[in-house]
């Protein structure tokens, strides 16, 4: 049964951040607020939470799963970012977009996309996510709180609750936000490509 956690959406409190995190860190997967909408969160080295994710949304071996990161220094170390990425990069993090970048040997191949070796990479702009961020060792990976057959992402504590009781360790409570999706900017080519355009400004880059 997950644990709902009411955490100020502004002033989160870090006690009970420290507590989320630490069922993160032993092995749990959370429900936790976004910029764009609730996701699920769990440990990088969690392989059964990854495998279960998986099995709960119905992806494929080639899903993009993103780590979200706390800045741009700890971005670097998952991914390898050139002088042109990087300068996008600093003009739109933190905010409401995922980067696919080229994975470093920091990031396990499972994680990794089968083929092209990437890995989806995500600096949040809202403060609950940004705490939990802090209060952890590494990264936070995550995906979308979507089920398959759902046309948008949930963003209601007690809803997810009630479908989700189950899978998860804990429901970070941070109020409503919006049920959107981050745009998706392809670095891994010699120009960024948009290849989904959700919440954020992407008109100045060519779409897929």
């Amino acid at each position: 049964m997950a644990e709902v956690f009411e955490i100020h959406p502004q002033n989160p409190q870090p006690r009970l951040v420290r507590e989320v995190a630490d069922l993160i860190e032993d092995g749990g997967i959370v429900a936790y607020p976004t910029d764009s909408s609730y996701a699920f969160g769990w440990a990088m080295g969690n392989k059964a939470a990854q495998e279960r994710i998986r099995r709960l949304k119905n992806l494929d071996k080639h899903h993009h799963f993103t780590l979200l990161c706390q800045g741009l220094s700890e971005l670097s170390t998952y991914a390898r970012v050139d002088n042109q990425a990087y300068r996008l990069l600093k003009a739109l993090t933190p905010g409401p977009y995922t980067f696919i970048l080229p994975a470093t040997r920091l990031v396990p191949n499972r994680l990794q996309h089968a083929k092209r070796k990437s890995i989806g990479i995500r600096v949040p702009n809202h403060k609950i996510a940004l705490a939990i961020l802090t209060a952890m060792p590494e990264p936070l990976m995550s995906t979308t709180l979507q089920l398959p057959g759902q046309e948008q992402p949930m963003n209601d504590p007690w809803e997810i609750q009630a479908q989700l009781d189950h899978e998860l360790v804990a429901i970070v409570d941070g109020g409503s936000c919006l049920r959107a999706e981050t745009s998706v900017i392809d670095l891994t080519g010699s120009v960024p490509v948009v290849t989904r355009a959700g919440l954020g400004d992407t008109s100045h880059l060519p779409s897929a």
